[in-house]
């Protein structure tokens, strides 16, 4: 039987709320309907370049901290930069913010990156602005389904 396809979600989440939409990514891209992707979630300080270069499409979560992605998410770009540089163009990828104000800086900071990185943004970002909101945690699953699903069905 072939391996599965992995899907590597890395999300900072800090409060109880982003836990929820952390789970909801997961559920998402954990659907019944998908039957060739593995969905791993590493917080930003456990996962390593090995577990980028593994991945054939990434989520990446963020909190908006001062206008920008948070620390720990800047540390693994700072970790993994160089060793991911050329071996990882054209990596399927997308993320959330969830931006207390407007996720301006922090939409600026990934998007620099992962440009710099090379990498293919598949989905439109997700950026939960203002006070949390129920429809969040529905966004969230959404964006893990349909990453799952185009992965699953070879689209990314």
């Amino acid at each position: 039987m072939p391996e599965k396809k992995q899907l590597l979600f890395i999300a900072h989440a800090p409060s109880e709320n982003i836990q929820k939409m952390v789970a909801a990514v997961i559920k998402g891209a954990s659907h019944a309907d998908i039957s060739d992707v593995e969905i791993r979630f590493l917080p930003p300080l456990e996962a390593q370049a090995k577990d980028i270069l593994a991945a054939q499409a990434i989520i990446l979560g963020t909190t908006e901290n001062l206008g920008y992605m948070s620390g720990l998410m800047k540390d693994l770009f700072d970790r993994c930069y160089y060793q991911c540089l050329d071996n990882t163009q054209g990596l399927p990828f997308t993320f959330f913010i969830r931006a207390g104000h407007d996720g301006t800086g922090t939409h600026r900071a990934i998007e620099t990156i992962t440009t710099g990185l090379r990498w293919r943004l598949v989905q439109e970002p997700l950026i939960c602005r203002g006070d949390f909101q129920a429809q969040f945690i529905e966004q969230c699953e959404n964006l893990g389904l349909s990453m799952a699903a185009s992965l699953d069905a070879g689209i990314i």
